[in-house]
């Protein structure tokens, strides 16, 4: 049984054969269900926690 996986952005579950692995300099792995999620995260530095259509958004945490 292959293990599912929660993209590091948004929260989703990644089905087995799909998304993407990254890993950072410092040795963290982050997983990412689309390139969306992947360049929000990595080349804009964007915060899951502001960004609405995220599962770990929080309301009113502004």
């Amino acid at each position: 049984m292959l293990e599912k996986r929660i993209c590091s952005f948004c929260g989703e579950e990644i089905e087995p054969g799909t998304g993407k692995i990254y890993v950072r300099r410092d040795g963290r792995i982050l997983h990412f269900c689309s390139r969306k999620c992947e360049k929000n995260m990595v080349k804009l530095g964007r915060n899951p926690r502001r960004v609405k259509w995220t599962k770990y958004y929080v309301k009113g945490g502004q």
